[in-house]
């Protein structure tokens, strides 16, 4: 018998010789004794299988998988019987397995697998099947029977699954014992027949469910995967310890792992390719750490649990990097690299059935590359992309097996030149997407028509984020993207007949990772393994359900808002459908109903886009981009009561002087004049009075300023402000509106400011005494009587400003948050609530609640709050505070959001957006932490955990 401990079994293990082996199943099989034809438990003292009997369940088991298994349809021929591909004594050694497996462990307990144990099991696989389909199939196989499903379906998976447990905590086990008193003792067990989940093919749309680490397969990154039907087999990979050659089955319908072989497998290694011919995975070339570059393989059959060595004669040469397709009667391999860092533009044909290659013609093939892809059309393999010496390319070639011809794909409006992307076959068209194009990831793609040879681009709107070492899978009618470089556990859902895309949910989503598998089920995507920069290689992995015919999310703005009830001190996640690209130093307005967020540095670039978030209904709608500003960063944008006017900013090449207005009623954009309207600006701040914008200070094209400007959107027309008495020029500072005057204080590290009253277009500057130390990056709020202003430069201190009495009163901090800048500050009517930020430690979650009447701080909960960030927005609706985008960790940008509930018992703050000259409970500034432009994010190059060999 193969040993199941692959050899790596010390000393206190006993390896079970072939005759002690014989003589124990020969033993359990005549002591299992004849069978019971009830269904029920009524007389379970009676119940027993005899060995026969065993088989034949193990038989209906087999059958149910075979009925499940992918037989591609590109196969000439049908496919076979289940006795065709699994003989008598294959299925008499599968069952001989589990039952030396039980005995084993009874023998080193010294007692059974309990009734219980095997009741629990039955339970997990009902409560955790993916594929209930499937798991129904296979209790009707065993006829509803509880008694057989535990015996013939739990056992097995059980009794390997403790055994290797066993194993891997190297506990010594005894031998097999010829005696089977005590597994006959649970024979007598009562059992119930579990329920199955009943949600429509076990799942709900977009939710993510964790797949079983137990007798998972160690941790990997650069494994390869396939789906068989009924089981997801990954294999080799590089693991924390080295080079690897084994794998394991996967298999849905009861979430469990069974591992594959090592007898005769293939060599360890990484960046090989894997194909499924519908009865054997067959794996080729790749790395490994003594011949570098290979260019042998193997044929691995799950039903039979065994391996077949390829053929090396005429195979192509060595390679790693390469391409695989199956052609339903032959594996293509092409391209890749070999010693010393060649790149190839040969492959070859594999006949299974013959254990022979052929060479594929290398005339007019595409110049020769690696990371690459390759898929087949049902005619054709199609390559694209890759890299080589000469750089990333956007080129390729459809390669014509029937003919051994190749026809060159046409560059014409083709993505940029990429590789690390991926490329799925529609039943029409390709679909590339993501990778790098140099030293940046990507978030563009196109779909390719190999019939018209045509290119068109796929939408970026609702795109995910740039990335690459991601996975892609189709599901029959789109593409799910998820993961890559960053630490991704984003994703998207691509329908290429609505050119649409829409956010996968992160909910219970695996952690972020790249270099992972993915497979599709048929109603879900399996993912698993990879590398991730936080927890080094993995072996954990997630089912994503993608229910067909999801419908898309359209949602519908309400005309009023209607403030959700909530509980004080809790954090509701922010909707990810339909919403806008991830960015920061982008702005937000609150119309009294909805959120509007717009422009800022997005995971895309500079962007013009925005969206409109209803918490009433937890849904976005995209505002439009017809005659929108152009895309900027560090601008400004307020409220009028029914426009959001934006102005200033940065494109990235220079600073602006233009802007727009938008009217959420009619989606539509009015562009503002610029006669008169102040110089170019960045980082300044903005106010609405109630019947004019005042703009005022940020950084010019030379330095910084202390000039501004009033704009009527009434007549579109400016007006500048004085700057007799203004303050100095400055950038980083803060401005909020007190029903009569514009108070501007701070920025560029200075504690001096200033009131700017437009009737009178006169400037009275603020008192020093008393004031906050100097500092830039803060916030600050209305309250009705008093500016409060807060944190900023690495602070924690804030001041109270009364412009009546021109005084300064310092804010506690006794309980304050910790210092932070580029953090939020809203005012809910009777606090003023800071959140979020970065400080030397990194980007903060946490927050406070500060009451100016008793001068203390509470904190905020983290429960459920959105992860650390700075330069996001945050405004107040009423009895929510909405935090939202951002910048995190690794350069990342979020999303994401959350809505804090922050009511105040027997308070009932209304607060509106002022149509009229009134104090404004809402602060309109939005500082950001430098005294010049943030330049754009570095992008983190994507990891590179081992060395290659």
């Amino acid at each position: 018998m193969q040993n199941k401990f692959n050899g790596s079994v010390s000393n206190g293990y006993i390896l079970i010789a072939p005759l002690v082996f014989a003589a124990t199943c020969s033993i359990l099989c005549a002591t299992l004794l004849g069978p019971s034809q009830s269904r029920g438990p009524t007389n379970p003292s009676q119940r027993t299988l005899t060995f026969a009997e065993r088989v034949a369940y193990q038989r209906a088991i087999e059958d149910v998988y075979w009925r499940h298994r992918i037989w591609p349809k590109e196969r000439p021929d049908r496919k076979p019987s289940l006795d065709a591909v699994m003989s008598q004594a294959q299925l008499e050694r599968k069952v001989e397995d589990y039952l030396l497996d039980s005995q084993m462990l009874e023998d080193h307990w010294q007692r059974p697998i309990t009734t219980e144990q095997l009741q629990a099991e039955m339970d997990r696989m009902a409560k955790h099947t993916k594929q209930p389909e499937v798991l129904r199939e296979l209790f009707e196989a065993l006829g509803n029977d509880s008694f057989v499903m535990a015996e013939c379906l739990a056992r097995p998976v059980l009794s390997e699954r403790l055994l290797a447990n066993l194993a891997r905590d190297k506990k010594p086990l005894d031998s097999a014992q010829a005696g089977t008193g005590k597994l006959m003792a649970e024979a007598s067990a009562r059992y119930t027949l579990p329920i199955i989940s009943g949600a429509p093919n076990g799942c709900i749309n977009d939710t993510w469910t964790a797949t079983s680490a137990t007798n998972a397969p160690s941790a990997r990154w650069a494994q390869t995967a396939v789906w068989t039907g009924s089981e997801m087999i990954v294999w080799g990979g590089f693991g924390s310890a080295g080079l690897l050659n084994t794998g394991g089955r996967y298999n849905p319908s009861t979430d469990s792992w069974t591992a594959t072989s090592t007898v005769n497998a293939p060599s360890v290694r990484y960046l090989h390719t894997a194909v499924w011919t519908g009865s054997e995975m067959i794996v080729w070339g790749g790395i490994d750490p003594n011949t570098f570059y290979l260019n042998t393989g193997g044929k691995y059959n799950p039903s039979t649990n065994s391996w077949t060595a390829t053929s090396t004669t005429n195979a192509p040469s060595t390679r790693g990097e390469h391409t695989a397709v199956w052609t339903g009667s032959e594996m293509i391999v092409w391209g890749g690299f070999n010693n010393p860092l060649r790149y190839l533009n040969t492959g070859g044909r594999y006949n299974p059935s013959t254990d022979s290659w052929t060479a594929t013609s290398t005339t007019n093939a595409p110049i020769g590359r690696g990371n690459h892809t390759a898929l087949w059309t049902g005619t054709e393999m199609i390559v694209w992309g890759g890299q080589n010496d000469s750089g990333r390319l956007n080129t390729g070639g459809r390669y014509n097996p029937s003919t051994n011809i190749w026809t060159a794909t046409s560059t014409t409006n083709a993505p940029s030149a990429r590789d690390d992307h991926t490329a799925v076959w529609t039943g029409s068209e390709m679909i590339v997407w993501g990778g790098y194009d140099g030293s940046n990831p990507v978030s563009t793609g196109g779909r390719y028509n190999p019939s018209t040879d045509t290119w068109i681009a796929t939408n970026t709107t609702h795109a995910p984020s740039v990335r690459g070492g991601h996975t892609a899978v189709w599901t029959g009618s789109e593409m799910i993207i998820w993961g890559g470089n960053g630490d991704r556990n984003t994703g998207g859902r691509y329908n290429p007949s609505t050119d649409i895309w829409i956010d996968t949910s992160t909910t219970s989503a695996p952690i972020g990772r790249e270099q992972h598998t993915a497979v599709w089920t048929g109603s879900e995507m399996v993912v698993w393994g990879g590398v991730s920069s936080a927890q080094g290689e993995l072996n954990t992995g997630g089912r994503y359900c993608a229910q067909a015919g999801a419908p898309t999310p359209t949602p519908t703005p309400t005309a009023t808002g209607t403030p959700t009830p909530c509980i004080s001190d809790t954090w509701t996640a922010t909707s990810t459908a339909n919403v806008p690209d991830a960015r920061y130093l982008d702005t937000a307005v609150w119309t009294g109903s909805e959120m509007i967020v717009w422009g800022g540095f997005a995971d895309v670039g500079y962007t013009n886009t925005g969206g409109r978030y209803n918490p009433s209904t937890d849904s976005w709608i995209d505002t439009s981009t017809t005659n929108a500003p152009s895309a900027r960063k560090y601008h400004t944008a307020v409220w009028t009561g029914s426009e959001m006017i934006v102005w200033g900013g940065d494109t990235g090449s220079g600073y602006l002087r233009t802007g727009g207005r938008y009217n959420p009623s009619t989606n539509s954009w009015t562009a503002t004049s610029t006669t008169n309207a102040p110089e170019a600006r960045v980082s300044h701040t903005a106010v609405w009075t109630g019947s004019e914008m005042i703009v005022w200070g940020g950084t010019g094209n030379a330095f910084e300023l202390n000039t501004g400007g009033k704009y009527n959107p009434s007549t579109n027309s400016w007006t500048a402000t004085s700057t007799f008495n203004a303050p100095t020029g400055r950038t980083a500072h803060t401005a909020t509106w007190t029903g009569s005057e514009m108070i501007v204080w701070g920025g560029n590290f200075v504690n001096t400011g200033g009131r700017y009253n437009p009737s009178t277009n006169n400037w009275t500057a603020t008192s020093t005494f008393h004031a906050p130390d100097a500092r830039g990056g803060h916030t600050a709020v209305w309250t009705g009587s008093e500016m409060i202003v807060w944190g900023g430069s690495g602070d924690s201190s804030g001041g109270k400003y009364n412009p009546i009495t021109d005084s300064w009163i310092a804010t506690s901090i006794t309980n304050a948050p910790s210092a932070r800048s580029n953090h939020t500050a809203v005012w809910t009517g009777s606090e003023m609530i800071v959140w979020g930020g970065g400080s030397g430690g990194g980007f903060l979650n946490t927050g406070g609640r500060y009451d100016p009447v008793t001068d203390t701080w509470t904190a905020t909960s983290t429960t459920n709050a959105p992860a650390g960030r700075s330069s996001h927005i945050a405004l107040w609706t009423g009895s929510e505070m909405i935090a939202w985008g951002g910048a995190g960790g690794n350069l990342n940008t979020f999303d994401t959001g959350g809505r804090y509930c922050g009511q105040v018992t027997n308070l009932t703050p209304t607060p509106t957006v002022p149509p009229t000259v009134t104090p404004s409970p809402t602060a309109t500034a939005t500082p950001t932490s430098t005294s010049t432009p943030r330049p754009a994010p570095t992008l983190r190059p994507r990891p590179t955990p081992h060395p290659r060999p």
